[in-house]
Formats: structure tokens, C-alpha cells, sequence
């Protein structure tokens, strides 16, 4: 199985002017690309070829084989971002997640506020992430490339905060970047459907 760099659900520009035209050529284009060929690479020849992606981060986890783990989980990542964002994101959840939401953290407000100091407050590269664990519904970050569904978490949305994310439209603003998804891009049916599919699972 060769691994592809998945289209993005929308057009370049159109998440402006919260994530520019130019910040989502580079972000997809180039970084997302390389993840994905340096993953190819990588499992050539390997036991991990022919294996489905998520497979391939399980079995990679933990292993001396970081090079395939890292490239894989960001492959993964940057294909989960992509849809966790919208042009028509914002607003409220509905439905059981938004029961969820407000029986963990009281309400929507507070909930931006910790995904915003999870998103902010991560040192370095990586990921916030709302995510369903063991039946609970919490927030994470996550450092450089490591992926929640390594460690058992079934996520639900996410949101890059690697700099080549954001540098490019805020430079070293971080918050205002994160502040943009919350209020304009947040995809509430994406992280619902999610949510809907994983409990239902369970």
C-alpha cells in the first residue's frame, strides 16, 4: 500500500483570513507531503508496508523505529486538521456532544478556555485535542508528532500548533491563531460525528 496525500475538503483560500491561502499551499502542499513520501520511504521493504496507517502508528509506537512513527502520526494528524477545520466552522456544537460538552466542562466557554491554554501552553511543536477517553470527554496536547490514537484516546478534533501552522499569517501569536479556529473554524459536525461514532463504538 502506497500512502497519498489526501485532498483538502476545500479550496486553499478558504479559510481566509483566519489561515491564509499561502499558510495552507505550504502546510498541506510541502509539509504534509513530505510527511506522507518520507513515510513511503520509510516502510519500504518493511514489515509496516501494506498496513493500513493506523496500524502502522500502533505497531511503530514505543519501537526504536521513530522515523516510521513520527511520519506516520504526522500523516495522520495533518489529514485529521484538515477536516477539523471548516469555512463554516464556529458557532456550537448540537446533539449529544454538546450534552458531553457542557457535563465536562459547564459550558462552551470554558471549554475554548482550556483548549486554548492546551493549544497555547504546549512548549515547542505539537497538538491540541479534544478527545473521548474511556468514556470522558477531555482535552490534550500532544508534543511533536505523537498521536492520541497511540495511547487509546479516540480523538475528535485537533488543531496544529507547529509553528510552519500559523507563522506565516501571526508570526509568533500563537493564541491569536488558536483564537481564530475556536470563533471561525472549529468543524462542530466533524468533531459530533466523531463523537457519535466513537460512543456508539464503545
Amino acid at each position: 500500500m502506497t500512502f497519498k496525500l489526501p485532498d483538502l475538503p476545500y479550496e486553499e483560500d478558504a479559510l481566509e483570513p483566519h489561515v491564509s491561502a499561502r499558510t495552507l499551499h505550504y502546510h498541506h502542499g510541502k509539509h504534509h507531503k513530505a510527511y506522507v513520501d518520507k513515510l513511503n520511504k520509510a516502510v519500504e521493504g518493511t514489515a509496516y508496508a501494506g498496513l493500513k496507517l493506523e496500524d502502522v502508528i500502533a505497531r511503530s509506537h514505543g519501537t526504536t523505529h521513530t522515523n516510521v512513527y513520527n511520519n506516520a502520526a504526522q500523516a495522520w494528524n495533518h489529514a485529521f486538521l484538515w477536516q477539523s477545520m471548516s469555512p463554516e466552522g464556529g458557532g456550537s456544537p448540537k446533539g449529544p456532544l454538546k450534552e458531553a460538552l457542557d457535563r465536562q466542562f459547564g459550558d462552551l466557554e470554558r471549554f475554548a478556555n482550556d483548549f486554548k491554554l492546551a493549544a497555547t501552553g504546549q512548549f515547542g511543536s505539537g497538538w491540541a485535542w479534544l478527545v473521548l477517553d474511556k468514556g470522558e470527554l477531555k482535552v490534550v496536547s500532544t508534543a511533536n508528532a505523537d498521536c492520541p490514537i497511540a495511547n487509546n484516546q479516540k480523538p475528535l478534533l485537533t488543531l496544529d500548533v507547529w509553528e510552519h501552522a500559523y507563522y506565516l499569517d501571526f508570526q509568533n501569536d500563537r493564541g491569536a491563531y488558536v483564537d481564530g479556529f475556536l470563533q471561525h473554524l472549529i468543524n462542530w459536525e466533524f468533531a459530533s460525528a466523531n463523537y457519535d461514532a466513537k460512543r456508539m463504538a464503545a
